[in-house]
């Protein structure tokens, strides 16, 4: 006949031909009736509150502490499920809580008692991975991890812990009077080296205009002169080119009278030429019509 189990269970056969016992942590498993037997474990996980009321500290003082802790039977390890067979098989769930809680309830109380209230109470997590430790060691040969463990509460009955919570809240309060005046001094002395730092940034800042100011005048008025002469002598320069222009055309207006003149000699010496010849052919025509006949002189002067 064939048996199955959830992953939360674990099944143990024992019985014909099943020596040493078969365990299966979630699965299935066929049985023989009559000559093989199956029993069942349960792998979940078991919540504990452990309590361990006015336990003395190493100063002597009572105090009861409560925490909570997880653990459960490990079904994937082979030895540790074994284990947990051989202590808790036939065993119910509460059974079995009770037998793990009482020991962690014994090493939380151990460990309580080597320790100081202000150890326990400042430093909670130091106490708990203490507990976690040393339980779990001791719960592993049972079968049993333990998964978590956190302190959930610690207090007292001769109100030890409201005095150290006085003590530590005058001791706040007075660092915090310490504390406020300090910081008022603080910022007394930051006012005061921001209204410096703001002063001599504000003298930096004049000083880097001032200097930027006479940069710019003295950069100006080197342009100004630069522009200036230039433009002096580029007005120098057309004044001149004006005057070679005007001398230019003045010679060339002298010398077009030099032509005009000279071609009015020439006209004039042309004509006193023309004229010499002129009176010359009439001289010489004069002279010869004084010897010549009448009617040679009229044929001459038929042809001019």
């Amino acid at each position: 006949m064939f048996y199955t189990c959830g992953p939360n269970e674990a099944m143990v056969v024992s019985g014909f031909c099943r020596s040493p016992p078969l365990m299966i942590a979630g699965g299935r498993v066929f049985v023989v009736p009559c000559v093989q037997q199956i029993q069942r474990i349960s792998l979940n996980t078991l919540t504990l509150n452990v309590k361990s009321d006015k336990v003395y500290t190493r100063h002597g003082v009572p105090i009861s502490v409560t925490g909570i802790a997880q653990m459960k039977i490990q079904g994937q390890n082979k030895q540790m499920l074994a284990a947990a067979c051989q202590m808790f098989m036939g065993k119910s769930e509460p059974e079995i809580a009770q037998i793990a809680l009482e020991t962690l309830e014994g090493h939380q109380r151990a460990i309580i008692a080597h320790l100081t209230v202000e150890e326990i109470y400042k430093d909670r997590k130091k106490f708990s991975e203490q507990v976690f430790k040393v339980a779990s060691s001791d719960l592993v040969n049972m079968g049993i991890s333990v998964v978590s463990y956190t302190l959930k509460d610690v207090h007292d009955d001769q109100d030890y812990l409201h005095s150290l919570g006085k003590a530590r809240t005058a001791q706040v309060q007075k660092d915090a009077r310490i504390g406020e005046a300090q910081n008022k001094r603080d910022a007394v002395i930051r006012e005061a080296h921001a209204m410096q730092v703001k002063v001599s940034a504000q003298y930096k800042n004049e000083i880097d205009m001032a200097k930027a100011q006479r940069d710019y005048e003295l950069k100006k008025a080197a342009y100004d002169t630069e522009v200036n002469t230039k433009k002096a002598e580029s007005e120098m320069a057309y004044q001149l080119q004006v005057a070679k222009t005007k001398q230019r055309i003045e010679e060339e207006k002298m010398q077009v009278q030099v032509v005009e003149r000279t071609q009015q000699i020439t006209l004039q010496e042309q004509e006193i030429t023309r004229r010499e010849k002129e009176w010359r052919r009439r001289l010489k025509l004069s002279r010869s019509t004084r010897t010549e006949p009448w009617w040679t002189c009229c044929w001459r002067n038929c042809l001019w």
